[in-house]
């Protein structure tokens, strides 16, 4: 399943792959603040949202 972690205030993107990586292993990358805009990063459970990506469907 993609994963994308973003910065909430520019939208940056700090992480997209297949490999599933915690918010706090990109945070701990970017040495807490996001390289773009500077702002601190910070992980809230309440903050993340979680949205249906497109796949390519098979025929069977």
């Amino acid at each position: 399943m993609p994963q994308r972690i973003v910065c909430k205030e520019c939208n940056e993107v700090l992480y997209q792959g297949d490999l599933l990586k915690s918010p706090q292993d990109v945070i701990k990358k970017f040495e807490g603040k996001c390289p773009i805009c500077g702002k601190d990063l910070s992980f809230e459970t309440d903050a993340v949202s979680v949205k249906p990506c497109e796949t390519k469907k098979t025929r069977q």
